[in-house]
């Protein structure tokens, strides 16, 4: 009976996360590549050792290791300037100011993703759920998740970590 309880209660806890969370802190993120190709879709291959210099710890944590940014915390959250949104690690572009609603869950959230196979997903059994996991195809890196709860037509939310996305701003 103890133990019934003790997963009810973590599991309810989790839940009511939307998206789950870990205690990664929000520090300035540095840009991972000074100058990258956007259209280029060549696999990126890199040792841990080689994305934990490009990246800061908080982004290691999320993009790497698949942890997950406080709700409401990321730098990315309430920006509503047009422009394109760019994976952290490797300048892949991912979504565009356009697909970016509201869904009011404290991570930025998109209806769908730039067309080409940008984002790959995978079934992400952790936590005792199952969810679908969003990674960048470029460099497989962790997004966040996808739900099918999203208000637009296209009836999705790609829910994404702000420290996973960089801005660019649209001139």
């Amino acid at each position: 009976m103890k133990t019934y309880l003790l997963i009810t209660i973590f599991a309810t806890g989790f839940m009511l996360t939307a998206c789950g969370q870990t205690n990664t802190t929000k520090k300035t993120t540095k840009q991972a590549m000074n100058t990258p190709n956007n259209n280029d879709t060549t696999k990126v291959e890199k040792t841990e050792e080689e994305w934990r210099k490009i990246l800061t710890p908080e982004q290691y944590e999320v993009l790497r290791e698949k942890g997950t940014e406080r709700p409401y915390s990321g730098k990315l959250y309430k920006v509503n300037d047009q422009g394109t949104y760019t994976c952290a690690a490797c300048g892949n572009e991912l979504f565009t100011s356009d697909m970016k609603f509201d869904a009011h869950c404290g991570w930025p959230s998109f209806d769908k993703e730039i067309v080409g196979g940008k984002v790959k997903t995978q079934v992400d059994k952790s936590h005792g759920m199952i969810r679908t996991e969003i990674m960048c195809a470029r460099c497989d890196s962790h997004l966040g998740h996808l739900f099918d709860d999203g208000p637009t037509e296209t009836g999705m939310r790609y829910c994404v970590n702000s420290l996973s996305l960089n801005f660019i701003k649209k001139e």
